[in-house]
């Protein structure tokens, strides 16, 4: 402030020239050799007898603008950049095996030839059966899907792909998607393209559907065994809560009201609101299809409680027995009431084998739903090129057939050996009939029989073994020993390598046992 203050002055007129003018200096002259004196000499005199060329001036080292900062700056180390709460939840969550198995799988894959030692990947819904398919029709078409084709010339539609586009998707594409669901699902049902939402994949559209139906501190009622990264989907940004529905062996792991009631009741004990019930139809991991009775079941439940139906069918196209498979949306059709309450998740990373192209569905009977969900998409939606393309494939009816036939004729033989070869050792799977797992109990291979006993186990296949595979405990099991096994990840020739890999740490857990 005192030199402030005769500036000050100088500036509005009342006197202090003397002060204001020589107060300054002094400060920047004596800074300035307090600087000097600290600055390292960084160049010694030049030797005796050398001086510069005429006509030129001798160089002047250079005040360190970093140094210089250093000490003028009044202000001192702020700490670490802060971040948001919702950052530090995610962050002290830890992984669960699932996740890390998937880590160790992308730093280590199995490859027959380039590594052959790495680790099997049985623990991702991924299928490659039929990607042949899919390459070959790419080779043939994708050119002309995604650029156009104007007589004789490559003509690029350049306001097609480069442009913004509706961020809820193209309607030619929503009407294709409708078309395929229905055509996947044996044409039981019809669905209408203007009540569908397309997301950049299945986690956003059940993601966009807890948002809009629950709120934070709210809750969905989710049968176990569940997908094992459904709690991220469900509460990472919504804050929404996942209240568990035991399902037991004892009756396949198929779903009970009763259980479903009770906790709906536990739940209100606890003062938690239940919102919905969240439903994978086929379920993962065991592989059910819901009967036409359970659904309707499932309908007069969430009637008598007044909460939603979120029915994930990603996997309605990949159902391999003889097993009827029912969409929630053909027992809406004869309901006149309710319809608002119920909505379907798809995408067709599973029954399509295009998890890269990242694509998923929201069919919903509720317009503020539908509504809102339209404007959250553009936050989630998917490139105009990859719409493009697809709308172009979902309308090769030809192509269409031809797929669902062939991939649906690979997953039953894949099934069929993968759980044959399981047998073999001693392992055996519950009853399934869709989707790409094998559901296998190997409760009789662990010590002790708990949580703590599953999970050394599946510690012995990643690090033994180097075979991933989902402990029953991320997928919310409440019977210890079962484990998730992908057998759409392999090629028949590769059984026999993963058996002979999962023979030699079973037999090692039956001699300590």
């Amino acid at each position: 402030m005192r030199v402030i203050v005769p500036l000050q002055g100088v500036v509005q007129g009342r006197g202090g020239l003397v002060l204001g003018s020589l107060i300054p200096c002094a400060l920047y002259y004596l800074l300035q050799l307090y600087l000097k004196r600290r600055r390292p000499d960084h160049n010694p005199p030049p030797a005796s007898g050398n001086s510069p060329p005429a006509g030129k001036f001798p160089e002047v080292p250079v005040l360190p603008r970093s140094l210089s900062r250093t000490h003028l700056s009044p202000r001192s180390h702020g700490g670490p950049a802060h971040v948001s709460g919702r950052v530090n939840l995610i962050l002290k969550g830890g992984d669960s095996p699932y996740y890390v198995g998937l880590r160790k799988v992308s730093e280590d894959p199995y490859e027959e030839f380039d590594n052959p030692d790495g680790v099997v990947q049985l623990g991702l819904a991924e299928n490659k059966l039929s990607l042949d398919l899919v390459q070959d029709w790419l080779v043939e078409n994708a050119k002309e899907a995604i650029l156009g084709r104007g007589g004789s010339h490559w003509e690029l539609s350049i306001s097609g792909i480069a442009s913004y586009q509706p961020f809820d998707g193209l309607t030619e594409l929503k009407l294709a998607v409708a078309g395929f669901m229905s055509h996947v699902m044996g044409n039981s049902v019809s669905f209408n393209p203007s009540q569908i939402v397309l997301t950049a994949g299945a986690s956003p559209a059940i993601e966009m559907l807890s948002f809009c139906i629950a709120d934070s501190g709210n809750a969905f009622l989710v049968p176990t065994p569940c997908y094992p990264g459904l709690d991220r989907d469900v509460k990472w940004r919504t804050g929404v809560e996942i209240i568990p529905v035991p399902c037991r062996s004892a009756d396949n792991f198929n779903l009970s009201i009763t259980a479903m009631d009770l906790a709906f009741n536990q739940a209100k004990k606890r003062g938690l609101k239940v919102r919905g019930i969240i439903i994978s139809n086929p379920s993962n991991p065991v592989g059910n299809l819901f009967s036409r009775e359970t659904l309707y079941s499932l309908l007069d439940f969430a009637r008598e409680k007044n909460i939603h139906i979120v029915s994930n069918e990603i996997f309605a196209g990949s159902a391999r027995g003889n097993e009827e498979f029912v969409s929630m949306a053909e027992i809406i059709e004869s309901e006149v009431l309710d319809r608002e309450r119920v909505h379907i998740v798809y995408g067709l990373s599973k029954d399509l084998s295009l998890p890269g192209f990242r694509v998923g569905v929201i069919y919903s009977f509720n317009e503020n739903v539908l509504a809102a969900a339209k404007k959250l998409t553009r936050f989630s939606s998917i490139s105009a090129p990859s719409q493009r393309l697809l709308v172009s494939m979902l309308t090769d009816k030809k192509f269409v057939q031809k797929f669902i036939d062939i991939n649906g004729e690979r997953l039953r033989r894949m099934h069929h050996k993968f759980a044959a070869g399981l047998e073999e050792l001693g392992i055996e799977c519950a009853k399934s009939s869709g989707g790409f797992y094998c559901w296998a109990d190997m409760s009789r291979l662990i010590f002790p029989y708990s949580e703590k006993g599953e999970l050394e186990l599946w510690e012995r296949l990643l690090s033994v073994a180097k075979v991933n595979v989902t402990p029953g405990s991320s997928c919310l099991c409440i019977e210890s020993g079962w484990f998730r096994f992908c057998f759409t990840t392999l090629s028949e020739k590769d059984i026999p390598v993963v058996m002979k890999r999962i023979r030699n740490v079973t037999e090692t857990c039956k001699s300590h046992s």
